[in-house]
C-alpha cells in the first residue's frame, strides 16, 4: 500500500480527513501505522489520527510540508453490539423508507412532492399493521383459536392442554383464550416499540451541534416540499441535504413512532373485538352494548393514527427541536387503554360459544393486500407527474423507482409475515400442507389468501429466470466483446495472456451488472403486482386453498396447483427459517453482524421518514460529527482540508459538505474513489444526488476529484463535466490490475481489486497531491479558549 499521504512542497497546514466505505475499517489501516490514537468521538464513531501527529492542532506551523491524516471510523453506528440483529425484522420498514427519498426531482410542485410523501407513509403504516395481523394470525387464528378447539391437535402438543376446548377448564373459552393469546402481538408491538426508542435516543434525539457554522435559516415552516419551492428574501439557497433539520428528524420520528405503536396495538384489538362482537351479534344487553362501543373506539382512533400520519412530514429548512409530548404520550397510551378493555370484554362468559373454522376477520389480509396494491399504483401515478418535465434518462425506471421499492417492501413484509404462518400451521397441522389436512384430522390452516400468496413464489422465482439468463448470457457475451479492449488498455500485443485477458475481461463484466439492477427491480416489482392481485382474485373467488380449489378439474391442473401450493409453502418455510437463522449467528457472530451491517450501510443513510420502527440513520450521527470536524479545523489552524471519501464514505463526505458555510467550502478539497455518488444515488435518489445537485456540489467545493475502475462493481464515474473553469470532476478511468503481466516492479501478479484497495494504485497518491496543491495556502488564525475553536478534546488511546 502506498503511504496514507503525500507531502506537498507548499500551501502550509492541511488535514486529510479519511472516511472508509462500507463494512468498515481500522485505524490502523486506514492510517497505515499501528499506534493510532483516539482524539474525539466514542466507540460508537470517533476520528482516529497517528501518535506521531497528535499536536497537529495545537502546532500548525510544524506540519506546513506534509498534511495531517485524521480516519473518521462509523462501522459501529451499524453493527455494533448483538442486538443490532434484532434489525433484521426490520428489513421491509427500511425499504419502505427508502421508497420516500426515491422520488424524481420536482420544482414549483409542492403539492405533489407533499402527495408523493403521505402515499409512502401510508404504505409504511400498512406494513406495521400487517405485521402485528401476522402475528395475530398465528397467536389468536393458528393456536388458540383453531389448535386449541380440536382434541387431536392439543393432544399432541401438551403445552396447549390448559386452554383445550375439550377439557373446560377456565382458560378453555374461546374469549378467554384470545384474550391470553393477544399478549404475543401485544409483545411484538412493545418490542418494536423499544427498538425504535432506543435508536431514537440514540440517533434522533442526539441534538447536533450547532454555532459552528450558524446556518442559514431559510424562510418556511416545514414539510417535505420544501425543496421544491423557491424560499423568498435574500437567503443563500442550499440543496435539500444542505439544509440546517435535514439530519435531525427526532419530531418526526417522536410523531411517527407514536402512531405506529398505536396503530399495532388497535390491529390487536380490532382481532378481539371482530370476533367477539360477530359472536354477539344476535344478543342485548350490556355485553352487547360494550362492543360496540369499543368497536367504535378502535375505529375513532385508527382514524386519528391516519391523520396523524399524513397530517405532516419532515421539517428540513430549520432545526426543528419542538416534540408533541400531548400525541406522544396519549395516543399509544389511549390505543393501550382499548386493547385491555377489549382483552377483559373478549374474557366475558359466552355459554355455547364454540371457536370453529378460521377466526372471524380474516379477510384483513385481502384488505391490506388491496390497499397495499393501491397505494403502489396512486405512488406510480404521483412519480410519473413529478418526472414528467424533468426526464433524466439515468434515473432508474425512468422515475418509478420509488413505487417499484415500495412494492418489493410490501412483498417483504408478505413473504416474512406469510413465512411464519405458514411454518405455524404447517407445524400444528403435522405433516399435511397447510390448509390440507385429512378430513378426519385437525386440518389446520392460514386464510386461504396466505396459501395462495405462498403458492405463487415458485411462479415468480420461474418468471425471473428469464431476466437472470439474459443476465448471464450478457456478461458472457460482454466479457467476449471486451477482451480486446482489454488488451489494448495494457498495450499487450508482446506478451498476450488469454486467460488474464478473460480474467479482466470478466471482471469488467460483471461490474456492468450493477447498471441492470433497474431492470430487474423493475420486472420483481411488476411481477409481484400482478401475482398478488391474481391471488386475491383466486381466494375471494373460490375460497379455499389452491389445493382444493381445483378439486374436479383436469387432473394435470389439480396435481399443478397441488404441487405449487406446497412448494410455495416449503419455500416460504425455508426462507423464514433462514432468516431466523442468519439473525441468532448474527447475535452471537461478530463477523456475520458486521456482514449483516454492510446492508445496513446502505440502506440507513436516509432519515426515518416514513417508517418510525426502520433501522435508525447513522448519517444523523455521522454527517455533524464530519462537519464539525472540518469546521473546527479550519476555524483552529485556517488550514486547508481534503476530505477523502470511499465507497458510502464519499457519500457520507458529499452530505458533510453541503452542511457547510460557503467560506469554510473554499477551503475544502474532496476526493472520492469508488463512489456510488452518481451510479447508485443519483440513479435512484434524483432529487438529492441527481445531475443538477453533484454539479452544485462541484461548483461549492473549492475542487473535486474523483477515481474510479472499471472492474468496480459499485464505484463509478459522477458524471459532472468541465465548467466555468474547473476541470471535469472524473479522471481517467484506472486500469485494473495496475499491470497486465509480471514486470520488473510487478514480479509478481497483481490482483483484480475491483472496489477496494484504492490507495494501492500510484494513482490516488498523484491525485490527492493535486488536490492539495490546488487548495489556497493556510491563512493565520488567533487562538481562542471557545469551545468551538477546541479542535481535539477528551483524548484517549485507542
Amino acid at each position: 500500500m502506498s503511504p496514507a499521504t503525500p507531502a506537498p512542497e507548499s500551501g502550509g497546514a492541511a488535514l486529510e480527513l479519511l472516511v472508509h466505505g462500507v463494512g468498515g475499517a481500522t485505524p490502523e489501516s486506514m492510517l497505515d501505522d499501528p499506534r493510532t490514537v483516539r482524539v474525539t468521538g466514542d466507540r460508537t464513531a470517533a476520528v482516529y489520527r497517528r501518535a506521531e501527529d497528535l499536536d497537529a492542532e495545537e502546532h500548525p506551523e510544524r506540519y506546513a510540508a506534509r498534511p495531517v491524516p485524521e480516519a473518521y471510523c462509523w462501522s459501529n453506528l451499524t453493527s455494533g453490539d448483538g442486538a443490532r440483529a434484532l434489525w433484521l425484522l426490520l428489513l421491509p420498514f427500511m425499504v419502505a423508507n427508502l421508497a420516500h427519498w426515491m422520488r424524481p426531482p420536482a420544482q414549483d410542485r409542492p403539492a405533489l412532492v407533499r402527495l408523493y410523501g403521505v402515499i409512502v407513509r401510508l404504505v409504511a403504516l400498512t406494513l406495521t399493521v400487517l405485521l402485528t395481523a401476522a402475528a395475530c394470525e398465528v397467536a389468536l387464528d393458528l393456536t388458540a383459536w383453531q389448535c386449541a378447539a380440536t382434541t387431536a391437535c392439543t393432544d399432541a402438543y401438551s403445552w396447549l392442554g390448559f386452554l383445550s376446548a375439550g377439557r373446560g377448564g377456565w382458560w378453555s373459552l374461546p374469549g378467554r383464550r384470545l384474550a391470553l393469546a393477544a399478549l404475543v402481538p401485544t409483545a411484538l408491538v412493545g418490542l418494536l416499540w423499544y427498538l425504535s426508542n432506543r435508536t431514537w435516543s440514540a440517533y434522533e434525539a442526539q441534538r447536533p451541534p450547532t454555532g459552528y457554522d450558524a446556518p442559514v435559516t431559510e424562510p418556511g415552516a416545514d414539510t417535505e416540499a420544501a425543496d421544491a419551492a423557491e424560499p423568498a428574501g435574500p437567503v443563500e439557497l442550499r440543496p435539500a441535504l444542505g439544509r440546517p433539520g435535514f439530519w435531525y428528524g427526532r419530531r418526526l420520528v417522536a410523531r411517527l413512532r407514536a402512531a405506529h405503536t398505536a396503530a399495532g396495538f388497535l390491529t390487536v384489538a380490532a382481532a378481539l373485538v371482530t370476533a367477539t362482537v360477530r359472536h354477539d351479534a344476535g344478543s342485548s344487553g350490556p355485553r352487547t352494548v360494550l362492543g360496540w362501543i369499543l368497536q367504535a373506539a378502535v375505529a375513532v382512533l385508527a382514524v386519528v393514527v391516519v391523520w396523524v400520519v399524513c397530517r405532516r412530514g419532515r421539517s428540513e429548512s430549520r432545526l426543528d427541536l419542538r416534540v408533541e409530548r400531548a400525541l406522544v404520550s396519549w395516543l399509544p397510551a389511549a390505543s393501550l387503554v382499548v386493547l385491555a378493555l377489549t382483552a377483559l370484554h373478549a374474557g366475558w362468559a359466552r355459554p355455547g360459544w364454540i371457536s370453529s373454522g378460521t377466526l372471524p376477520g380474516d379477510a384483513v389480509f385481502g384488505a391490506l393486500t388491496l390497499a397495499q396494491g393501491g397505494l403502489v399504483v396512486a405512488l406510480g401515478v404521483v412519480a410519473l407527474l413529478l418526472q414528467r418535465p424533468h426526464r433524466d434518462p439515468r434515473t432508474a425506471l425512468r422515475g418509478l423507482g420509488g413505487p417499484a421499492v415500495a412494492m418489493l417492501a410490501c412483498a417483504l413484509a408478505g413473504v416474512m409475515s406469510g413465512g411464519v404462518a405458514q411454518r405455524v400451521a404447517d407445524w400444528l397441522d403435522g405433516p399435511a400442507t397447510p390448509g390440507m389436512g385429512d378430513p378426519g384430522g385437525p386440518r389446520i390452516g392460514p386464510p386461504v389468501l396466505l396459501s395462495w400468496q405462498a403458492s405463487v413464489i415458485p411462479v415468480l422465482l420461474l418468471l425471473l429466470l428469464a431476466p437472470a439468463a439474459l443476465l448471464a448470457a450478457r456478461t458472457v457475451l460482454g466479457a467476449r466483446r471486451l477482451r480486446s479492449a482489454v488488451e489494448a488498455d495494457y498495450d499487450a500485443a508482446g506478451e498476450r495472456d488469454p486467460v488474464r485477458t478473460g480474467q479482466i475481461a470478466t471482471g469488467r463484466a460483471r461490474a456492468s451488472l450493477t447498471d441492470s439492477a433497474p431492470v430487474l427491480v423493475g420486472v420483481v416489482s411488476g411481477a409481484t403486482l400482478l401475482l398478488g392481485a391474481a391471488s386475491v382474485a383466486g381466494a375471494w373467488a373460490s375460497g379455499n386453498v389452491p389445493g382444493r380449489a381445483f378439486d374436479g378439474a383436469h387432473p394435470a391442473i389439480a396435481s399443478l396447483a397441488s404441487v405449487t401450493q406446497a412448494l410455495g409453502s416449503w419455500m416460504i418455510g425455508f426462507g423464514f427459517l433462514l432468516f431466523v437463522t442468519w439473525g441468532r449467528r448474527a447475535y452471537k457472530d461478530a463477523s456475520a453482524r458486521r456482514t449483516i451491517g454492510i446492508l445496513w450501510d446502505v440502506g440507513t443513510f436516509w432519515p426515518r421518514a416514513a417508517h418510525p420502527f426502520a433501522p435508525p440513520c447513522y448519517a444523523e450521527r455521522a454527517v455533524p460529527d464530519l462537519t464539525w470536524r472540518m469546521s473546527t479545523w479550519t476555524r483552529s489552524t485556517g488550514g486547508r482540508l481534503v476530505i477523502s471519501g470511499h465507497s458510502q464514505g464519499s457519500v457520507l463526505a458529499a452530505a458533510a459538505v453541503w452542511q457547510l458555510q460557503p467560506a469554510t467550502r473554499s477551503r475544502v478539497a474532496l476526493l472520492t474513489y469508488g463512489s456510488p455518488l452518481e451510479r447508485l444515488y443519483g440513479r435512484w435518489f434524483p432529487a438529492y444526488f441527481g445531475p443538477e445537485a453533484l454539479r452544485a456540489l462541484n461548483r461549492t467545493v473549492h475542487c473535486w476529484s474523483n477515481l474510479y475502475r472499471a472492474t468496480d462493481p459499485i464505484g463509478g464515474p459522477v458524471r459532472v463535466p468541465a465548467e466555468d473553469g474547473r476541470p471535469a470532476v472524473d479522471g481517467a478511468v484506472l486500469l485494473d490490475p495496475v499491470a497486465y503481466g509480471r514486470t520488473r516492479r510487478h514480479p509478481l501478479p497483481e490482483p483484480i481489486l475491483g472496489h477496494s484497495d484504492y490507495q494501492a494504485d500510484p494513482a490516488f497518491a498523484r491525485c490527492r497531491s493535486g488536490l492539495l496543491d490546488r487548495l489556497p495556502s493556510a491563512f493565520p488564525r488567533q487562538r481562542s479558549d471557545s469551545p468551538l475553536d477546541q479542535g481535539i478534546s477528551g483524548m484517549s488511546s485507542g
